[in-house]
């Protein structure tokens, strides 16, 4: 069921949205509609007729789960539980659950764990035993027949702090691997998109890889990362990343941080759309919004490359439309993930782009250090060369970071 509607989305498609979270933890949607309010109740959210009209469908149908796709007062959703003999969670609550069971990593099921229990706080009752999937659980996740438990707040604040705890080792580790990879002479293109655009299946496309790529909200949750081979040659990392979504919940934000951390740390960024979604340009704000949020506004122009994906899915006169505005477009590229069309060209931009971001460096290397010689020509392109007696000196064009690695390596004086 949709409660309010933010301003310039379709009530019809937040409604879509919220099935497609329903049925994304195998959820079966018997019944989905929109409810008008015109004020919100504090008591009930939505008005007493139309929560008594309700009661009877679900009643009727035997429904025993009511997903409100807003955020619910603990006084809202108690009173709906009463009025309707079900349990009632909201887009919040979830949201939670889709991420308790995708969490793969470490870090990630310990950012659930922590978003779960800030979230139910003040609620007190563990909010996931409605959920008895035939799974095995963790955290605060139960399997079949778990009982309902009251937890107390001075349990959930000792939780709570362990946690932090074990999160500040836990990201610190991840930060050291991050330097180490910075050591690695791999550039990082990180995928980045809303919610079913399409990334894990471009990513697939790319690496030849067989990350989970379905029609289903936030398929990916923890970050994966493959080798790919541009047309020059050149290597980078491509990472994929967690699909944004609108509203968000503030105590969900670093459940996914550990993937957006990534981003921050790319050398460029795939904005990857669904170009066939009635609503792909707010989709594309939501995902801007976000990386404004991390500090990246100034890099949206210089470092970002918009993957107009599912062309393949649009009416013929449309996708000729879109095909030939994009013939003339430097920092866009449409291509179908799914069947590979247009995919070479964006391999190619990829590779032209971060070419435009090298500089050329002078280098005077002793004729005895082979393995520096080896190193900057598989690192690097090498423009010029001469050699005298004892010196090799090469004007090389290489990436920033390359030319601090090479010194770290190889600390001999430059041409």
């Amino acid at each position: 069921m949709r409660g309010p509607v933010a301003p310039g989305r379709e009530p019809e498609a937040r409604l879509a949205e919220a099935e497609g979270l329903a049925r994304a933890i195998d959820l079966d949607v018997v019944h989905a509609e929109t409810v008008r309010v015109a004020e919100p109740k504090p008591a009930t959210l939505i008005g007493s007729g139309a929560v008594e009209r309700l009661h009877g469908l679900i009643e009727e149908q035997e429904i025993k789960l009511a997903v409100v796709d807003w955020p619910l007062s603990p006084v809202q959703q108690r009173n709906l539980e009463r009025a309707w003999s079900c349990k009632v969670i909201d887009r919040t609550g979830l949201i939670l659950e889709i991420f308790g069971e995708r969490a793969r990593t470490r870090e990630g099921q310990l950012q659930v764990e922590l978003a779960a229990l800030s979230y139910q706080r003040s609620r007190l009752v563990r909010s996931w035993t409605h959920l008895e999937r035939q799974r095995g659980g963790f955290g605060f996740i139960g399997g079949p027949g778990e009982s309902q438990l009251e937890i107390d707040r001075r349990l959930i604040g000792e939780r709570i702090g362990r946690l932090k705890k074990e999160l500040a080792e836990v990201k610190r580790t991840r930060g050291l691997h991050r330097e180490a990879r910075k050591r690695v002479p791999y550039p990082v293109v990180a995928l980045v998109g809303y919610t079913n655009a399409g990334k894990s299946t471009l990513f697939n496309r790319l690496t030849n890889a067989t990350v989970m790529a379905k029609d289903l909200l936030f398929a990916t949750l923890d970050p994966t990362m493959r080798v790919v081979k541009l047309p020059s040659g050149r290597d980078i990392i491509l990472s994929d990343t967690v699909g944004f979504i609108s509203d968000l919940p503030t105590d969900l934000v670093a459940a996914f941080r550990a993937t957006l951390e990534e981003v921050s740390a790319a050398d460029i960024i795939l904005h990857v759309r669904d170009v066939a979604h009635p609503e792909t340009t707010l989709q594309q704000q939501e995902v801007i919004k976000v990386l404004k949020e991390l500090d990246l506004e100034t890099r949206l122009d210089s470092d970002m490359i918009e993957v107009l994906n599912k062309i393949d899915l649009l009416e013929p006169g449309d996708r000729e439309t879109l095909l030939q505005q994009n013939g003339r477009q430097t920092d866009a590229v449409a291509l179908s993930a799914l069947t590979g069309e247009g995919t070479g060209r964006l391999l190619a931009d990829i590779d032209q782009r971060l070419a435009s971001q090298r500089q050329i460096g002078h280098f005077k290397v002793p004729h005895g250090e082979g393995a520096a010689l080896a190193w900057l020509y598989s690192h690097g392109e090498v423009l010029t060369r001469r050699d005298d007696e004892e010196f090799a000196y090469l004007d090389v064009r290489l990436d920033p970071a390359d030319v601090g690695r090479y010194q770290r390596l190889y600390p001999v004086a430059p041409a």
